[in-house]
């Protein structure tokens, strides 16, 4: 099993910055992608950041220019900097790794599942 560990959430100021963490746990190998979404209350969730493991990048729109994905293969942990936050920000997010290759003894195989952590909570206000 693959556990998604996030950490770096809170409550910020518009214009201020946060950093957000997360690192992934099991049996892993290597991890194809590993990402950001964000879901806001009525709203569906959204990617914000993604990153593979060659280092191709993804932003959504609103965050280009802002937000920074980066991330430590080595340690199987992903970041995202959060700067010039807004109050439309405000949301839970997430972490979502798939394309995790994994070891059960001598058998490797890429498990077909897509993980998630548990969320942490992003909110932007004065």
């Amino acid at each position: 099993q693959v556990q998604l560990v996030e950490s770096g959430g809170g409550l910020v100021q518009p214009g201020g910055s946060l950093r957000l963490s997360c690192a992934a746990a099991g049996s892993i190998l290597s991890i194809n992608a590993m990402g950001w979404y964000r879901q806001a209350p009525g709203n569906q969730r959204e990617l914000v950041a993604r990153i593979t493991s060659g280092g191709s990048l993804t932003y959504a729109d609103s965050v280009k220019g802002r937000f920074t994905i980066s991330r430590d293969n080595a340690k199987n942990t992903v970041y995202l900097q959060m700067n010039s936050l807004k109050p439309e920000d405000t949301a839970v997010y997430y972490c979502n790794a798939d394309g995790v290759r994994m070891a059960s003894g001598s058998y490797y195989y890429t498990s077909p599942d897509a993980y998630w952590g548990q969320g942490t909570q992003v909110t932007v206000s004065s």
